[in-house]
């Protein structure tokens, strides 16, 4: 399976490209919307500030072809801020639009830790995944949720989570295989 990893100008890409390569995928990193496009897979990782990730998408035209992928039914990952870009817009930075793939915005987490760093069980599969952010999802997608906070979101042909799965020992194998 070819997958596509969009490369932004930061985020976990290599982090990314290795777990899903460990899986028999073949991964590779890519700033072409065409490469994006025609992949069987389309994935945007996430670690970083929201406008410069918007800003790195913007500037090879990234953000339209993940639109235009999701649009037509392509399957297509969001990991931690990538879950954050693809809803409608996120309060970081001071606000940024989003890509609109999904309903709804990311807000400062309000309650508990924050950053919200470490291992925590995503509700209702159970599993134990590890997460590392200082905003979470707001919308109506949600399929999942950790102490509270959305973890999974799901609208058509995207699906987005606020762990990380490449970081996540063999739980987050088995989440990623299920992806593949």
């Amino acid at each position: 399976m070819k997958v596509a990893v969009c490369d932004y100008g930061a985020g976990n890409v290599r982090s990314v490209i290795v777990a899903l390569n460990r899986l028999g995928a073949d991964a590779s990193s890519t700033q072409d919307p065409v490469e994006l496009t025609d992949a069987d897979l389309a994935v945007l990782p996430g670690v970083g500030s929201a406008r410069a990730a918007m800003s790195g998408m913007k500037a090879h035209g990234l953000d339209e072809a993940l639109r235009s992928r999701v649009a037509a039914g392509g399957p297509t990952l969001g990991i931690c801020l990538g879950l954050q870009l693809a809803l409608e817009e996120t309060e970081e930075d001071g606000g940024v639009v989003g890509l609109g793939l999904l309903p709804g915005r990311a807000t400062r987490v309000s309650v508990g830790r924050v950053p919200r760093i470490g291992w925590a069980r995503v509700e209702p599969e159970g599993a134990v995944y590890y997460f590392a952010h200082s905003y979470a999802a707001q919308t109506s997608a949600a399929v999942a949720t950790s102490e509270g906070i959305v973890a999974e979101a799901r609208a058509g042909s995207f699906v987005g989570v606020q762990f990380h799965p490449e970081k996540s020992g063999s739980a987050g194998a088995q989440w990623l295989g299920r992806c593949l």
